[in-house]
C-alpha cells in the first residue's frame, strides 16, 4: 500500500522578476520519508521551501503539506511542520534550554510541558551538558543541533531541512546526518534542500534536481546515477602493449564503443558490472599477451548526474532567485 502524501505540489511558481524565481514546479513527498531538492546556489530551492513553509505566497500553481493547502490552511500547516533554515533562527543571549523552553510556551505548551520537552530535546541531540550555556558560547555544529531541536518542539510531521549542514565539518555534517536519518525512521516526513552532492546520496531516497527553477531529472540516487551513463573500465596498458591487440580483446565485454583515455595508455571501456568483472578481463588480457599496471571499475556518480543536467558542479555560481539572496527575495514579495 502506497503511503499518504504529506507535501505536494503541482504548478508551483514565484517571479521576483525576470529570469528570478521558480516555474511550474510538481512534487510528492510520500510520507515518513526523506526527498532532497539538490540543486547549485540560486536553483530555487529555498524559494519552493518558503512556499511550502508558507512564508512566501506562490503566484500560481497549488501545494498541499499534510493534507492542508497552503495559501487557504496557511495557519493549519504551519502547526504541522517544522523549518530549520540556513542560518540558526536562535536567541544568543538566550541558554540553550531557554530558547527551547519559550519556543514550546509559544506553541502553547505549559511551562511544564515545555521544560520537560526541552529536556528530552536536548538530551536526544547531545546537549544536555551545555544546555545551561548562552548560546553565543556554542560551536557551529552544536547551533545547528539545537536549531534542529527547536525545530521539533512542536512535534512536527513535516521538517523542511534547508541546507542545514552548509558551514559545518564533516564530523558535524556527519552527526547531523544520524539525527535527520533516525527522525524519518521514527515517521517524519523529511524535505532537505543541498548543494552537497554527498548529502543527498546518503539520506534521499528520492531526489529531485533543480536548476534555473524548474525541475531538471528526479529519481532515486540510483535512477540518477543510472541515468549518467555507463559503468567503466579503467585499464593502464604497460609501456609497449599492443593497444589494437587490447581493444579486439576488450571489445568482447564492452557495453559500448572504446574511447581512449585523456592520458596515453590508457582504455576506457563501457562495461555492465558484473561479479567477477575485473578479474576476467585481466585474465583475458594475460591470455592474449597484453600487460596491464592497472585496472579499475568506475560506477557513474551523483556528480556525473548532476554535471549532465545542470553544467556544473554543486555550490555552482549564483544564478535565478537566489543569486539576488532568499532575503532579499523575501524582502520583496513581502513589499509587494
Amino acid at each position: 500500500m502506497q503511503a499518504a502524501l504529506m507535501i505536494e505540489a503541482r504548478g508551483l511558481a514565484k517571479s521576483f522578476g525576470p529570469g528570478l524565481g521558480v516555474s511550474g514546479i510538481d512534487l510528492q513527498v510520500p510520507a515518513g520519508t526523506i526527498v532532497s531538492l539538490l540543486g547549485p546556489n540560486g536553483a530555487g530551492k529555498t524559494t519552493i521551501v518558503r512556499m511550502l513553509a508558507t512564508l512566501l505566497r506562490p503566484d500560481a500553481g497549488w501545494a498541499r503539506v499534510a493534507g492542508h493547502d497552503v495559501v487557504a490552511q496557511g495557519r493549519a500547516v504551519r502547526r504541522r511542520i517544522g523549518l530549520t533554515g540556513q542560518l540558526a533562527s536562535l536567541d544568543d543571549c538566550m541558554t540553550g534550554r531557554a530558547n527551547l523552553v519559550m519556543l514550546g510556551q509559544l506553541s502553547r505548551m505549559s511551562r511544564r510541558q515545555a521544560r520537560a520537552r526541552a529536556a528530552d530535546l536536548l538530551t536526544q541531540f547531545g546537549l544536555e551538558s551545555a544546555a545551561g550555556r548562552a548560546v553565543r558560547t556554542y560551536s557551529g555544529g552544536m547551533r545547528r543541533r539545537l536549531d534542529l531541536a527547536a525545530s521539533l518542539v512542536g512535534g512536527p510531521a513535516v521538517l523542511f531541512l534547508d541546507e542545514p549542514t552548509t558551514g559545518l565539518d564533516p564530523d558535524s555534517r556527519r552527526a547531523l546526518w544520524e539525527v535527520v536519518r533516525r527522525l524519518a525512521r521514527e515517521g517524519t516526513t523529511v524535505l532537505l534542500t543541498t548543494q552537497y552532492l554527498e548529502e543527498a546520496d546518503q539520506l534521499a531516497g528520492h531526489i529531485c534536481v533543480i536548476t534555473g527553477g524548474r525541475v531538471a531529472a528526479e529519481g532515486t540516487p540510483g535512477q540518477l546515477k543510472a541515468a549518467a551513463g555507463p559503468a567503466k573500465l579503467i585499464i593502464s596498458l604497460a609501456p609497449g602493449a599492443d593497444l589494437a591487440r587490447a581493444a579486439a580483446v576488450l571489445a568482447r565485454r564492452a557495453a559500448g564503443p572504446l574511447a581512449a583515455a585523456p592520458r596515453p595508455g590508457y582504455l576506457e571501456v563501457p562495461v555492465v558490472p558484473c561479479a567477477g568483472l575485473v578479474t576476467s578481463v585481466i585474465r583475458d588480457l594475460d591470455e592474449a599477451g597484453v600487460a596491464v599496471n592497472d585496472i579499475s571499475l568506475q560506477l557513474p556518480t551523483l556528480e556525473d548526474a548532476f554535471r549532465g543536467l545542470t553544467g556544473s558542479a554543486a555550490a555552482g555560481l549564483p544564478s535565478g532567485d537566489d543569486a539576488v539572496s532568499p532575503e532579499a527575495a523575501e524582502a520583496r514579495a513581502r513589499a509587494a
